[in-house]
């Protein structure tokens, strides 16, 4: 016997939580390296040497975490950055395939674990007075594979359990553990940074790892394990494909000749037959998945380098302390919920997920220019600055990773293969990867020229991540002109 409508949606408010919280704590863990950068390699003319150093008093370096105490520290920052980033890119390609294949419940287990066993090991760093760049790479490698469980699998998991009505404003708010979860590492990661900075890391990743145990003990992969009703994925013309599936179906063995408890009787007696999963190909033929894939390429990109630059540039620029800018910086994250929200809940109302993606690019470069120049000229100007940076950067980002990917994932072609959802995640957010890779590769190399040419190389990446959606901004206009004649008709 099936759950009441009341059961069924309080199952699926719990997933949402669930899954919220979940990748809340990946985006938590990843975040505290771009606040303790600052910590790393600072003036240290500016602070009082203790008692009992044993540095020399010329030595101008004391207070510094070697090896990052040279003048090449933001090479070396660039590159143990990178090494989670590109690690990432390249993980999030295969963790799609394996998501399809494996139970997301142990997957997404183990992935938490491992994720918070690598992000303690990097503060345990400082505990055990390791000054090796290559122990630094390492950890940020091993983090950045583990870490692609999450994504790919959190968004099938929500994509398992919601339908396509009101996906773009749910996922708009679901999405916002991207942003809270940055909050919560830079506000952990600020607690301890002027001091043993190493707990900065410890605590986020104790928070992941005993998160991967909740998960375990409660995460349910599909409505049908606890008798729910599957959603409907698809709207209008999909409508009529269900329907043409249900008259093929007729002349099986459950026929709508018989009465429903006797059809429903007999078909859950019978084995279903499984779809097979997509091939990689496969999933990059859907229309749409290769625009998409591309725009979040630029648009994570300059997502990506706000993410790990942003503390620094502050600390450089405003000239405050390194907590000061830590939570100066959660601000362009609170921009980004609203900017989530905002997305889904226009690209609902239109039924236009690129022209709402290209509208919030085309008003971002100004923005970015603007912040650079007038930004630091006070705090209110900051303030305000910072959240409409990250409201107009974040918010197609958020929409093209969690609603599109779900909307591509369930498309029409692939007549009701909701297996192909993990692994066109992948794809997209994989591709996505790679920019976020570059991003901070490319601050780390151009901010020793001045910050100026960093923003310029972030406003030139916005404008081609919009040139992207360009022909598919031009099929939702012809949508939009052709679907008030099909109402009159």
């Amino acid at each position: 016997m099936g759950q009441t409508p009341a059961s069924s949606c309080r199952f699926r408010g719990f997933i949402l939580l669930l899954t919220f919280f979940i990748y809340t704590c990946y985006h938590m863990s990843r975040k505290p390296i771009s606040v303790v950068k600052s910590r790393l390699h600072q003036n240290c003319s500016e602070l009082v040497k203790p008692v009992n150093d044993s540095h020399s008093l010329n030595d101008t370096t004391w207070c510094d975490w070697a090896p990052f105490d040279k003048n090449n520290y933001k090479e070396l920052l660039g590159a143990v950055d990178n090494a989670f980033l590109v690690a990432y890119a390249i993980g999030m390609f295969i963790s799609g395939i394996f998501g399809e294949r494996l139970p997301l419940r142990y997957y997404l287990s183990a992935g938490m674990l491992l994720s918070g066993l690598f992000t303690s090991l990097f503060g345990l760093g400082y505990f055990w007075n390791i000054h090796m760049l290559w122990y630094f790479v390492l950890i940020q490698i091993c983090n950045g594979l583990v870490q692609t469980t999450g994504w790919p699998s959190v968004v099938t998991c929500v994509g398992n359990w919601f339908g396509k009505g009101k996906r773009g404003l749910i996922m708009g708010i679901w999405n916002s553990h991207t942003s809270v979860g940055n909050i919560l590492g830079s506000l952990i990661a600020g607690v301890w940074v002027n001091e043993q900075w190493g707990l900065s890391f410890v605590a986020p990743g104790a928070v992941t790892a005993a998160m991967g145990v909740i998960t375990f003990l409660f995460l349910i992969e599909y409505p049908e394990d606890v008798d729910c009703t599957a959603p409907q994925h698809h709207t209008s013309d999909g409508l009529e494909q269900n329907q043409d599936n249900a008259e093929d179906l007729g002349n099986g063995p459950c026929t709508n000749k018989e009465s429903s408890l006797e059809s429903a009787a007999r078909c859950s007696k019978e084995p279903s037959v499984q779809p097979a999963a997509i091939s990689f190909l496969g999933a990059l033929r859907i229309p749409g998945v290769v625009e998409f894939s591309l725009c979040l390429l630029f648009a994570k990109l300059v997502s990506y380098t706000f993410l790990y630059w942003l503390p620094l540039y502050i600390f450089n620029v405003a000239h405050f302390s390194a907590k000061q800018a830590g939570d100066l910086s959660t601000l362009f994250d609170v921009g980004g919920i609203m900017g989530g929200i905002m997305a889904g809940l226009i690209s609902d109302y239109t039924n236009g997920r690129a022209t709402t993606c290209c509208i919030m690019l085309i008003l971002a470069a100004p923005m970015m220019f603007l912040y650079n120049y007038i930004g630091q000229n006070g705090i209110t100007n900051s303030i305000v600055m910072l959240i409409i940076c990250g409201a107009l950067v974040n918010g197609p980002y958020a929409l093209i990773t969690t609603a599109v990917s779900a909307d591509l994932g369930t498309h029409q072609s692939l007549k009701g293969n909701a297996k192909a959802l993990s692994t066109v995640t992948a794809i997209i957010d994989g591709t996505g990867s790679i920019g976020a890779a570059l991003g901070p590769l490319l601050a780390g190399l151009i901010s020793p020229t001045g910050w100026n040419n960093v923003f310029y190389m972030l406003i030139s990446a916005d404008i081609l991540a919009c040139l992207l959606l360009c022909r598919l901004v031009y099929k939702e206009i012809i949508a939009w002109k052709s679907s008030p004649s099909r109402d009159r008709g």
